[in-house]
């Protein structure tokens, strides 16, 4: 399928995730990284929060970019109803392996569109992801692998995380941190794509 791009795009984004999934695409793009504090974001619930991360990184990025349209995101793994960021230290990723062992948890991502003229597009994808149980010598050698600590919940579906998972309800790319085919369908609703 050849895919015209109407407008030139920015990823506001230093995941070589979200850099590998837009290049499925087969459009040309730039990378320009954001460097607001996400922790300053204060929200009433999980999904206002994972928007308005999303929406502080996207607009940092699009005031730097004049004419250009801008794509950002942000994706969290929620937990009965908390938030399971990237673990800071050995201890916090054994806990959350612990904590999602043999339950389900939510994988949220907000996804912020900013054109030329200003306009803003943000939607979330919503993904379920069930575990299965975890030894706790199998989490020992995944967080001692150092896979976990630049990820939401500790873990990577696209890496050894894939081992954990017992079942999935949702986009998989989604859970990789860009849900690519609400993003593809979002886009051409905007005529900044056509094929």
């Amino acid at each position: 399928m050849n895919i015209i791009a109407q407008t030139e795009f920015v990823l506001a984004s230093a995941s070589p995730r979200r850099k590998e999934l837009l290049a499925q695409l087969g459009i040309a793009f730039e990378v320009i990284t954001s460097n607001v504090e996400e922790t300053s974001v204060q929200a009433q619930s999980v999904e206002q929060y994972v928007q308005e991360v999303a929406r502080l990184k996207t607009r940092d990025v699009a005031a730097q970019c004049g004419k250009k349209t801008v794509i950002g995101a942000d994706t969290i793994v929620v937990f009965q109803d908390r938030l399971l960021h990237k673990p800071k230290n050995r201890a916090e990723a054994i806990a959350h392996l612990q904590a999602l062992s043999g339950n389900a948890h939510r994988v949220l991502t907000a996804v912020v569109i900013i054109q030329p003229d200003g306009e803003e597009t943000v939607f979330v994808e919503e993904t379920v992801v069930k575990f299965k149980q975890l030894s706790f010598e199998l989490i020992e050698a995944y967080v001692d692998s150092g896979d976990p600590f630049d990820k939401a919940g500790g873990y990577g579906i696209q890496t050894h995380g894939a081992l954990f998972v017992e079942r999935i309800e949702g986009d998989y790319n989604n859970v990789v941190g860009f849900p690519l085919a609400s993003l593809f369908e979002q886009l051409i609703h905007l005529r900044l794509l056509t094929f």
